[in-house]
């Protein structure tokens, strides 16, 4: 009976440190088959530099449920690959935000037979334009409204540019790392056409609740080091 209660004793401790890291990305190269991509990547990475005793694991929840539970305090985890402006936190005083492990930014993809011109007047007037449902994208979402260009709105990024290859909308914005990825898979360097978009890069952070602390100072000086580590650069490589 003692050697039970050690048992259940030391079972709920190690329990009690594997954190959770919730992401509602489900779309390559950040996640992809739902068991490996860079995101899998970032947890394998975190497992070998954490502490000893402490464990992370990726766990999928849908943007509107996430969003609902940081808003309500019942997030049981951190969450993986957002940054301030997502969340409406410039100011960095409603969650706890690390440095960025990495960088990105939004293109516009076009078909090359038809590639949309964002410099020219009126070019984009009435063109359709493929984002994720539930998704805000500041700075981005004024453009589009400026121009005058119709949202329609998908599950994830993989879906609205394979709605591009097939001809069913005009343009999509997305992820550069998204875009580059999906081309090089498909094979599609001579058939899409990808450009800058305005707007600050994406700054790809781990957001943790407030007054979680502990968490944070577990993973902090580990997200510090990690963009420029050359093992994280080795393991993110083949995505690229």
């Amino acid at each position: 009976m003692p050697l039970l209660i050690l048992s259940m004793t030391l079972l709920q401790a190690v329990r009690a440190d594997t954190i959770t890291v919730y992401t509602s990305a489900n779309f390559a190269p950040l996640v992809i088959d739902g068991s490996r991509g860079i995101y899998h990547e970032a947890i394998d990475y975190l497992n070998k530099q954490a502490p000893q005793g402490t464990s992370f694991r990726l766990a999928y929840l849908p943007r509107k449920r996430l969003q609902m539970r940081l808003e309500d305090g019942s997030l049981d985890g951190i969450v993986i690959g957002m940054m301030p402006q997502w969340f409406d936190d410039v100011a960095q005083k409603k969650y706890l935000w690390t440095t960025p492990f990495a960088v990105d930014r939004f293109v516009l993809v076009s078909r090359a037979e038809n590639p949309l011109q964002p410099d020219v007047a009126g070019a984009l007037h009435g063109k359709t334009i493929g984002l994720t449902l539930g998704y805000v994208y500041p700075g981005i979402d004024e453009w589009i409204q400026r121009h005058g260009l119709l949202r329609h709105d998908a599950m994830s990024e993989e879906i609205n540019l394979e709605k591009l290859r097939r001809g069913r909308i005009d343009c999509v914005a997305v992820s550069e790392s998204v875009a580059r990825y999906f081309v090089r898979l498909h094979a599609l360097n001579s058939s899409l056409t990808l450009v800058d978009l305005p707007g600050r890069a994406t700054e790809r952070r781990f957001l943790v609740p407030l007054g979680r602390n502990d968490l944070y100072d577990k993973l902090s000086p580990i997200v510090k080091r990690m963009r420029d580590d050359p093992q994280w650069l080795r393991m993110t490589a083949k995505y690229q």
